[in-house]
């Protein structure tokens, strides 16, 4: 394993490291206060046994305001607890909260498919949320229970067996909650994360679903789907609900049967009354903290489960710490042998592909449908990794470059136009801080669209929503094409980049390649309709994932069209 391999892998570890002083603190805090969970039963102890024996009411005062003051103090110091586990979660979030969302983005690139299932942004909100709460401070608390039971051994012995057989019997039913809930724990969580999926896919094809009537197929994969939620989830909450109702129903009965043996050594004078109510009341704070823990079994268990599979997908992610700035590429693209296919998949799709491109060229992709265009496009750009063969900038594989690099000479336009929540602005300049406006209006008019944009209501600020549902399609495969653009990028993909567009976007289009050309970029145009290859010197010809042909352009459409038209009037 690697160097960079290993900070990838021990990332979630040291993020957790990086809280020990913390958790020592914590440790200290749950320390005192335990020591003052002492003033109930002290408190009742002197009530009996020294004030109601003695009468003295100064002696009650007296005690009385030591008690309050020292409940006070605790009442302090369990604020503070709280208050510095809740920092905690929020530094743990702080540490993984960037990683976390960039791997979220990226997965489905890892994994494909597989990727619906892991969702790492919620899985760090899991362990936050665990962390912040209650139940760190149950798992600080229970150390401290032999010092309850040492206190009760000491007020008498047969008080302290019974005590310590009690906490024994929580203990295995507390072992026997962990076993048998392990695994409907998992399968609740992953039933939750398809439930989210489908809601979420239903909500991104909102328009689809409406006008072509899809809602009761549906609503009738989603009531199986949920059914299948409820059913894991009732399975979850029973086991959780009968362990934790069977600790506190034994709690409380192993309080009254301190409280019934005690009194009858009161009575036998092997122990005074106020023995009998404090070994009672120690008893159940000794046990309170396994009861907590129990209570929040649960949580422990999904932050867990949410760790480790942070740990997963982390190791998943390539680092690119350690690699060394190049240069941006200027001058050729280098395809050899490159075979490719879907993301997260080692199923070759396209296969054989090898071209060279220098600035200033442009190259149309064409062939029919599920030939394999689009894959060997994502390939080239990097979203999908090659399987066999290389792809070379100015003699460099994609992979030496960082990816915030990659963006710097890399401008993609994909079949599935997704624009983001933010201004026109913003999306056009890829939403980069303190981006320059003549950039942006560049980009704008190199794809025809400026005039569109300073009609809309706020101009260059118009707030487009979530996948630009304010737009049309037209205007958002514009916008889009605008954002491919931006900065005259060396290496420009565009795939069917007029699938939108009607002629004057098309002769916008045409005119932009042209631009591009003229200033050293590479364009290439993934295309059905030969319009969008009007201003590109070669072509690449695609069938069931070969390449078939390359170069001049009017050299292969005359090979590759000349005997398809002689074959047809034929």
């Amino acid at each position: 394993m690697s160097n960079s391999d290993k900070r990838q892998n021990e990332m979630v570890r040291n993020a957790f490291k990086s809280l020990r002083t913390s958790y020592i603190g914590v440790g200290v805090v749950s320390m005192v206060i335990n020591l003052l969970m002492l003033t109930g039963p002290l408190f009742m102890l002197q009530v009996y046994d020294r004030v109601l024996a003695s009468g003295s009411v100064p002696t009650l005062v007296v005690i009385s305001s030591l008690a309050i003051g020292l409940y006070v103090f605790y009442g302090m110091l369990e604020a503070f607890r709280g208050r510095i586990l809740a920092r905690i979660g929020q530094r743990v979030d702080a540490q993984l909260s960037a990683e976390s969302y960039d791997i979220s983005t990226n997965l489905p690139l890892l994994l494909g498919p597989k990727a619906t299932q892991l969702r790492p942004v919620q899985d760090l909100d899991t362990l936050r949320q665990f962390l912040s709460g209650p139940g760190p401070a149950a798992i600080f608390d229970v150390p401290w229970m032999p010092l309850y039971l040492c206190i009760v051994f000491l007020f008498h012995p047969l008080l302290g067996f019974i005590a310590l057989g009690g906490g024994v019997i929580i203990c295995i039913l507390i072992g026997l909650k962990e076993i048998v809930s392990r695994k409907p724990v998992q399968e609740f969580s992953r039933e939750n994360s398809r439930r989210a999926n489908l809601v979420e896919i239903a909500r991104r094809n909102a328009e689809v679903v409406r006008a072509m009537g899809m809602m009761p197929s549906l609503k009738k994969r989603w009531d199986l789907r949920n059914g299948e939620y409820l059913d894991k989830q009732r399975v979850t909450v029973d086991r959780a609900g009968t362990f934790g109702t069977t600790v506190k129903t034994f709690r409380l009965l192993l309080q009254s049967a301190v409280l019934g043996v005690g009194a009858w050594l009161a009575i036998g004078q092997e122990v005074s009354p106020g023995i009998m109510i404090a070994a009672s009341i120690m008893t159940s704070r000794a046990l309170a903290p396994i009861e907590q823990a129990v209570a929040h079994w649960s949580g422990f268990v999904a932050a867990r489960q949410s760790k480790k599979r942070l740990q997963d997908v982390i190791e998943q992610r390539a680092d690119t710490d350690d690699v060394m700035e190049l240069p941006i590429p200027t001058n050729t693209l280098n395809v050899s042998q490159l075979a490719c296919g879907p993301a997260g998949s080692r199923q070759i799709v396209a296969q054989g592909i090898a071209f060279d491109l220098e600035a200033g060229d442009g190259l149309g992709i064409i062939g029919p449908s599920g030939s394999g265009k689009s894959t060997v496009a994502r390939a080239i750009v990097g979203v999908t990794p090659a399987l066999k063969g290389a792809i070379r900038f100015d003699g460099a594989e994609l992979e030496q470059f960082a990816p915030e690099r990659v963006g710097q000479f890399i401008g993609y336009l994909p079949q599935d136009i997704q624009l983001f929540d933010g201004s026109v602005n913003e999306n056009i300049s890829r939403f980069m801080e303190n981006a320059e406006p003549e950039a942006v209006i560049e980009a704008a008019k190199l794809a025809d669209v400026y005039q569109m944009i300073i009609a809309l209501p706020d101009g260059f600020n118009t707030m487009i929503g979530v996948s630009g549902y304010t737009l049309s399609a037209g205007q958002q495969q514009r916008i889009a094409l605008a954002r491919a653009l931006y900065k005259n990028p060396f290496l420009v993909v565009l795939d069917e980049p007029n699938s939108n567009l009607d002629a004057e976007g098309e002769g916008a289009l045409t005119n932009a390649i042209k631009s591009l050309r003229e200033a050293g970029s590479i364009v290439i145009v993934i295309a059905h309709r030969p319009s969008a290859i009007a201003a590109v010197n070669k072509v690449l010809v695609m069938k069931d994932g070969q390449q078939m042909a390359f170069g001049p352009k009017e050299e292969v459409l005359q090979k590759v069209i000349a005997p398809v038209q002689v074959k047809s009037t034929s």
